[in-house]
């Protein structure tokens, strides 16, 4: 199994899907349901990092320097 921490996004998300799909048949043994399951676990909890890191790089970027949105006028004027 690939490592984790080195996938994309969207290889983790589309291997978190296929984990979902194998749960969901029903057609899996106790013992590869309980690994899916905690391999899904660690899988969302990556994507949801990724996401995270995103979000916090795209506010940083439509953040000005005094932390107010971009366009907005600046509080001197008030």
């Amino acid at each position: 199994m690939t490592d984790i921490t080195a996938m994309s996004f969207e290889v983790a998300m589309a291997e978190l899907e296929k984990v979902v799909r194998d749960l969901e048949s029903g057609s899996v043994e106790l013992d590869k349901s309980i690994a899916l399951y905690e391999r899904g676990a660690a899988l969302k909890a990556h994507c949801e990092a990724k996401l995270k890191a995103a979000e916090e790089r795209v506010e940083k970027i439509t953040l000005n320097a005094q932390g107010a949105p971009v366009g907005a006028a600046p509080a001197d004027g008030l």
